[in-house]
């Protein structure tokens, strides 16, 4: 019996057949990974990017809109939120990352 067993587990521990590298079997994977890397990861990294600029580059004047919709013209820019007037005197603090983008103009990181 434990002969048996033992030549089991020597037949299923048997080396690739001769003269096939195992590198070759390893490039589809590294072709995939890299076709995921580049439309996928790279495109989603520079629109982050271009998202963060925009975001940075906020100043009191800009009139912008929100991603509810709101329409305003800032008046004050903080670390991490920007006050809005959206009326006489009715102002409204929303996150900075609320704004996405100029009034008139395309959304900030949807091209």
């Amino acid at each position: 019996m434990s002969d048996a067993v033992y030549t089991l587990v020597l037949a299923m521990g048997t080396a690739p057949a001769p003269g096939v590298n195992p590198l070759v079997q390893v490039i589809p994977f590294a072709l995939i990974i890299a076709i995921f890397y580049f439309l996928m990861v790279l495109p989603n990294n520079r629109r982050q990017k271009k998202v963060e600029e925009f975001l940075g580059a906020l100043k009191v004047g800009d009139r912008v809109v929100t991603t509810g919709g709101v329409y305003g013209s800032i008046t004050k820019v903080g670390e991490n939120s920007v006050q809005l007037q959206v009326a006489n005197n009715v102002r409204i603090e929303v996150a900075k990352s609320a704004v996405t983008g100029y009034q008139g103009q395309e959304p900030e990181g949807t091209s």
